[in-house]
């Protein structure tokens, strides 16, 4: 390895280590908490040494929300969905969760932490909208299919209520699990469990009796006379 090839190795180390530094302090003591010194003092750096990878805060914040966001699209399109759209919700939903448990701190970072307001910038506008680089756009997509399938009920049309609606029933479970799991007060069953019944009772939910009557047939519970 030249010496050009080592420095810019060396370069790229150092970053991701401000970078995981730097996503610890914001989670554990908010985005006003953390201060350009306050990351190099958890590294054992000087602060000028932070300030020749990020101009400031803000650039370090959105750096880590472009890189763990990216991750967690990078996670859905490398995971081999099903075609049925309701089978593909239910993947993109445990993959969700999957992403949520490998990478605990990322996930509390991007879900469980307040971030300040900001506008978009080119790159943002890039991403944004784009199912192919944006997993919210993702999952939006996979909502649409299963309504322009006819998979849902009449009355649910609006893929983005339906998309925060999913999105909301699994967050619940990762975040419970990142919070609380450890607590011997609750006989906790196992997350793939919980998740899976989440997933199963809020789809049901959503679908359309004739599909409701097919998982009955092929094994599901029947519906009960009064929620027919």
């Amino acid at each position: 390895m030249g010496v050009k090839e080592r420095r810019e190795r060396e370069k790229s180390e150092t970053r991701d280590k401000i970078l995981d530094a730097a996503r610890e302090l914001f989670v554990t003591e908010g985005y006003d908490g953390v201060s350009m010194r306050r990351v190099a003092e958890k590294i054992e750096y000087s602060p000028t040494a932070i300030y020749v990878h990020f101009a400031d805060k803000q650039e370090l914040f959105h750096e880590l929300c472009q890189q763990d966001y990216a991750r967690l699209a990078e996670v859905f399109q490398s995971s081999n969905m099903p075609t049925d759209p309701i089978e593909r919700l239910k993947q993109i939903g445990s993959t969700y969760i999957d992403f949520g448990m490998r990478f605990p701190n990322h996930y509390k970072f991007m879900f469980m932490t307040p971030h300040p307001a900001h506008g978009f910038d080119d790159l943002d506008r890039e991403t944004h909208g784009n199912p192919e680089v944006d997993a919210y756009a993702f999952l939006k997509w996979a909502v649409q299919q299963a309504i322009d399938a006819g998979c849902f009920r009449e009355d649910i049309r609006d893929a983005e209520l339906v998309s925060q609606t999913l999105w909301a029933s699994v967050h619940g479970v990762i975040s419970l699990d990142i919070a609380k799991c450890t607590d011997p007060w609750v006989n906790w069953r196992p997350l793939k469990q919980r998740a899976e019944m989440m997933l199963d009772v809020t789809l049901r939910g959503l679908v359309r009796a004739p599909l409701l009557a097919k998982d009955a047939r092929n094994g599901a519970p029947e519906s009960s006379e009064g929620e027919k």
